[in-house]
């Protein structure tokens, strides 16, 4: 009896008008994905063509499937107005399936060979193991410096997730109650989140930061590396000290610095991009800033089931490295309901810039945030009033600008002293030594001339030493 059988083709069911041994591989990738059909005998529209040595493969291919990956598939002869073809059902396998010694997987519409650490990831997943779980050999707790579980302690207490009791134990401990072992080996885990080196074990485990006058020109860069625990905090003081300029003012005596981003913003992106991160890439995570942007760039896998349009909405939380999830989150850096981008985008609103761009595939991860231009926003304000507005957030905490017109050590008088009272304005707090070394004279000079300005009854100071602040009388 003929039977018709209607399909259509997708990444489950394929057609082929003749038998090629090259589908072998294509079998082998639908067992150890989702399972599939191959039909031979089709053409590309779906049609049945005829399979003429279709009772010669109906012998053949059982054999060929079953010797060369040692599975038994479903093969069928079918027919169609008539018209013979074949229908190999494939169920997806538990074990992991090679041909040849060779391993492929089907990812949508495409046959892939698996190399490199996607076929370590396959491998880990066919056996309910993740990459960071895997045992470290030659190492022990007694190699690593206490820094990193100091940190920790102190993070998580402060946070409420665990109590001084719960920490109060050896660091060998330590790593035992966060799952961070397995018998007498220590797990990737917890080389990444407490070694005080573990580039030495593996590489790509830092991050790189480079400021970029723009596409082309590096200006000047950073390598952030160490215990990933550590890494967002020494991260964030980074940008904040010497990539970013905040713009002062003051709301009555507190003073405010204005930054071209939230730290909200940037601190979540930083810690997605840490915890998520496939290591296995070996890639450090890059951030790139220019004066109107900040890109985030990251070797990371999307939550099986999990498109790129559900990261962007609510979703659950899924981590890709759920160990060093865990420690993040004990320590209270993390939440674990999967808010990452939601909170991203709510402190950049707030803030008043422009929702960042992402880019998400199942390889990789970035994101762009549009910041506010301070470099721009100073040359502006300080045309408009025809003084000097100086940026915070520069190393050591200095003042980073250029107050002109000092003459062989000392403050050119009439037009260099109004800008020194313009400053001190708009600076109340400044000190001695930051006025030195703003204007390049000697600290001696900067005294005589700021004891003049108290006598001619100019300015005043008002509080304590170290605390108090200058204030500029009006004229008049």
């Amino acid at each position: 009896m003929e039977r018709r059988h209607s399909a259509v083709e997708n990444q489950n069911i394929v057609w082929k008008s003749k038998w090629d041994d090259d589908y072998l591989a294509w079998i082998c990738a639908f067992a150890n994905a989702q399972g599939g059909v191959l039909e031979i005998g089709r053409n590309d529209k779906g049609d049945v063509i005829g399979l003429p040595n279709a009772k010669k493969l109906m012998d053949d291919l059982p054999n060929k499937i079953r010797s060369t990956m040692g599975i038994v598939a479903d093969v069928n002869l079918c027919f169609d107005s008539g018209k013979e073809y074949i229908s190999i059902r494939i169920a997806p396998h538990h074990n992991v399936i090679s041909y040849r010694g060779k391993y492929y997987y089907r990812s949508g519409s495409t046959t892939q060979e698996l190399t490199g650490y996607a076929l370590d990831e396959f491998l880990l997943g066919k056996y309910g193991k993740t990459w960071d779980s895997v045992p470290v050999p030659h190492i022990k707790a007694r190699d690593f410096y206490h820094d990193a579980f100091d940190v920790f302690r102190r993070k998580a207490v402060s946070s409420g997730r665990l109590t001084a009791e719960d920490v109060d134990v050896e660091d060998a401990e330590l790593l035992q109650a966060l799952l961070l072992t397995e018998g007498d080996y220590l797990l990737n885990a917890a080389v990444l989140l407490f070694h005080q080196s573990p580039e030495k074990w593996r590489l790509g485990c830092n991050v790189k930061i480079g400021y970029f006058e723009n596409a082309a020109d590096l200006v000047y860069q950073d390598e952030i590396g160490g215990s990933i625990l550590m890494i967002p905090d020494r991260v964030m003081d980074t940008i904040y000290t010497k990539y970013f300029k905040g713009l002062i003012h003051y709301e009555g005596i507190q003073r405010v610095d204005r930054y071209p981003m939230p730290r909200a913003a940037l601190r979540e992106a930083v810690l997605n991009a840490v915890v998520h991160k496939t290591y296995e890439a070996m890639n450090p995570i890059q951030i790139k800033v220019f004066n109107d942007k900040v890109y985030i760039f990251n070797d990371a896998r999307l939550p099986a089931g999990i498109t790129e349009k559900d990261l962007q909405e609510a979703h659950k939380s899924t981590p890709y490295n759920p160990l060093i999830a865990n420690a993040f989150f004990r320590s209270g850096q993390i939440e674990a309901w999967g808010r990452g981008i939601e909170k991203i985008k709510t402190a950049c609103a707030e803030d008043g810039l422009p929702e960042p761009e992402f880019r998400i595939t199942t390889t990789d991860f970035m994101v762009c945030f549009h910041i506010r231009d301070n470099n721009k926003a100073i040359a502006e304000r300080s045309t408009a009033n025809g003084k000097n507005i100086v940026p915070s957030g520069t190393i050591n905490g200095t003042i980073n600008g250029t107050l002109n017109g000092t003459i062989n050590g000392t403050i050119k008088p009439d037009e260099n002293t109004t800008r020194l009272l313009e400053f001190l304005s708009d600076n109340p707090a400044v000190t001695y030594d930051e006025l030195s070394k703003l204007l390049g004279i000697p600290r001696r000079t900067v005294s005589r001339e700021m004891k003049k300005l108290q006598e001619d009854g100019k300015i005043k100071r008002e509080g304590a030493r170290k605390n108090g602040s200058w204030i500029v009388k009006p004229e008049g």
